[in-house]
């Protein structure tokens, strides 16, 4: 179970998708897969979510799948049967849980105050679902009721959007957020998987965050990479740190002492999830330098290079 689990955390957003027709199921799931989110959460809130689960299962088996707004455990059966990998119910509701335990699948049900936590947390489950989650009051509430629940996860649903998923994304008790907005029923009713994929895509990106973190410069030595700092500074105002392996001008420009990875140097990308990069990128094919990974005191991955140099310049991850 832990394992579907890790893998929505990799992804870090869960499509909540509500279809008429089954027959848009598997282009709906090419698309979703295109724009670097594999995963669906599919509702049961249509006659024809039961056939597109079996389809998406049956043809495009790298989707992950949950089946949501599962109220009875009937739902539950036929959403194993058609191929559901998880569950997702809107509230909480010990039958359908303790069905789901039975049969083996992950349950995430509905749970937005403590009383209903503290019903989860008596079945011996580690991740529950924040919903909804603007409405009950947001990320602000969602750490506050964490507080005393220290080992339990949240996935939040209901009023996340391209505009504030960030800000919950990057609160570590989050696992991943549902939202709706790259796969709306209009654009499934039409038939329009292209601006899906570029949706998706553009939710990947405002997940990762991307941007460049500094420029590092490899120097023959200590004395040329002072000499360089220096000149940078005289040239542009900018400050200098001096650390042991390194001098930065400004918070941007790093001189190495003695040469380092890359043949030039090399280019830290930051970004708001390293985990959720790393994946990402692992998707696209790209390989990693696992030797050049650093920690922080408490394990957490927070730089890595990728295996191949970009123009002479070794790149790595750093979070941000």
């Amino acid at each position: 179970m832990q394992t579907i689990f890790e893998e929505l955390g990799k992804i870090g957003i869960i499509p909540v998708v509500k279809i008429d027709d089954a027959e848009k199921a598997v282009p709906l799931a090419k698309a979703l897969a295109a724009g670097g989110i594999p995963c669906a959460e599919i509702t049961f809130r249509t006659a024809a979510g039961e056939e597109t689960i079996r389809r998406i299962h049956a043809e495009v088996p790298e989707v992950l799948l949950g089946a949501g707004t599962v109220l009875n455990t009937d739902q539950v059966d036929r959403a194993i049967q058609a191929g559901a990998q998880f569950i997702v119910s809107p509230g909480f509701n010990p039958k359908v849980v303790a069905h789901c335990i039975k049969k083996r699948i992950p349950i995430v049900p509905g749970c937005s105050n403590p009383s209903a936590i503290e019903q989860a947390l008596e079945f011996g489950l580690g991740v529950i679902k924040f919903f909804p989650a603007e409405q009950s009051g947001g990320l602000e509430y969602i750490k506050a009721i964490a507080a005393p629940y220290s080992q339990l996860k949240f996935m939040p649903t209901g009023g996340i959007n391209q505009h504030n998923i960030v800000k919950y994304i990057g609160y570590d008790r989050i696992i991943a957020c549902g939202g709706s907005w790259m796969v709306g029923p209009d654009l499934i009713n039409a038939g329009d998987f292209e601006t899906i994929t570029r949706l998706c895509k553009e939710a990947v990106q405002i997940i990762l965050g991307f941007s460049v973190a500094h420029l590092g410069i490899n120097a023959k030595n200590a004395e040329e990479a002072l000499g360089a700092a220096n000149l940078f500074g005289a040239l542009f105002g900018f400050s200098l740190k001096d650390s042991n392996s390194s001098i930065f001008s400004s918070d941007n420009i790093e001189i190495m002492k003695n040469p380092g990875f890359g043949a030039n140097g090399h280019i830290g990308i930051g970004t708001n999830s390293l985990p959720r990069a790393l994946s990402w990128l692992e998707r696209q094919g790209i390989r990693f330098n696992r030797d050049s990974v650093k920690t922080n005191d408490k394990g957490n991955l927070m730089v890595i290079y990728l295996e191949d140099e970009i123009a002479g310049f070794a790149v790595h991850l750093v979070q941000k």
